[in-house]
């Protein structure tokens, strides 16, 4: 009779002490009194998080499972990390994306997991976006596919988050947006996979003596982009082995200053930069050849050397698949 009310109690205590355990657990998983995690639970995979953003912060509840991207650029990077992409905007249809106006990068992509396109021509369609009924929507902070200005409207209605691509590099940016999706694990292992691309890719090439810039070349008497070191396509290229120079503040022609391109007038372009070796964006050997033409540059160390060499068309947003592509395109003209 002892023997088995002792073990009665040693069940009891057990299920006692279990009890109060798991109590415990919860305790430290509450959520506060406005209904985010005590912390931000991006480490631990917990829900609700807190997301910081270029807006503000946003009290996710649950991980996302219907995600819609306004922006065409960061659609990559979702897709790159897995991210449930529900559907995207498009861009026109051009020589760098496939016939529905994803970026051909990672058109192939998008179509084996079903995304939809959005809406066309980055045209924010409202309608289209209640359709898709997200449980998250990913907005650009600026450039041609932001829809910053509907996001109070968006805001309103759907969880929204709001993204600088221009001032980071990919792998930072899949940081960000694995933290905003719970796809850390993800996103960690995409960049380490990008990561190893570049740092085996630096072994094979022997990069010129002296400066290097990445200029977006548009032509006579139009304005020409300088990247700033802080951009990702330069920031890249020094990973690679290159010396990056920008372009001085004072020489910036536009009011509307972006964190990855500077922009200066034709005529200044040598004084803005005057470097040993230049990179064109999104450029080949068309573009390659108007440049070395170009009686502005004419005196540029680098056209005298005739160091000018495209980035290829998908260089002028960098992502997992776009990066790769350029590597690929230094490698191949500077491999050794």
């Amino acid at each position: 009779m002892t023997s088995r009310l002792s073990r009665v109690l040693a069940a009891l205590l057990f299920t006692l002490t279990t009890f109060l355990s798991a109590c415990s657990s919860d305790s430290k998983d509450a959520t506060s009194s406005d209904g985010a995690s005590n912390s931000s639970g991006a480490e631990s995979g917990t829900w609700p998080r807190k997301i910081k953003h270029e807006k503000g912060e946003l009290t996710l509840k649950s991980k996302p499972k219907r995600i819609v991207s306004t922006s065409v650029t960061l659609t990559g990077t979702l897709l790159a990390i897995d991210a449930p992409v529900k559907a995207s905007a498009a861009t026109t249809p051009s020589n760098i994306t496939d016939d529905k106006g994803f970026f051909s990068q990672w058109s192939s992509i998008a179509k084996k997991k079903g995304v939809d396109v959005l809406y066309p021509n980055l045209k924010f369609d409202k309608e289209a976006l209640i359709a898709a009924n997200p449980d998250l929507v990913v907005i650009a902070s600026s450039g041609a596919d932001s829809a910053i200005d509907h996001y109070k409207e968006i805001a309103a209605q759907y969880p929204t988050i709001v993204v600088d691509y221009s001032k980071q590099t990919w792998q930072e940016l899949s940081k960000q947006l694995g933290e905003a999706t719970g796809q850390e694990a993800n996103a960690k292992k995409a960049t380490a996979d990008f990561d190893k691309y570049v740092a085996d890719a630096a072994k094979k090439i022997k990069a010129p003596e002296g400066n290097a810039a990445v200029v977006s070349y548009n032509g006579p008497g139009k304005e020409q982009g300088v990247a700033k070191k802080s951009g990702p396509q330069s920031r890249l290229l020094e990973k690679l082995g290159f010396r990056i120079v920008e372009a001085p503040a004072d020489l910036e022609a536009r009011k509307d200053k972006r964190g990855d391109f500077s922009f200066v007038t034709h005529e200044n372009l040598t004084k803005a930069v005057n470097p040993q070796t230049v990179f064109l964006l999104t450029g080949d050997q068309k573009t390659e050849s108007s440049f070395l033409a170009d009686p502005v540059v004419a005196n540029m160390p680098a056209v005298k050397s005739k160091q000018v060499y495209g980035l290829g068309p998908t260089s002028f947003r960098i992502d997992y698949y776009s990066g790769k592509q350029m590597i690929d395109a230094v490698v191949k003209r500077l491999g050794g």
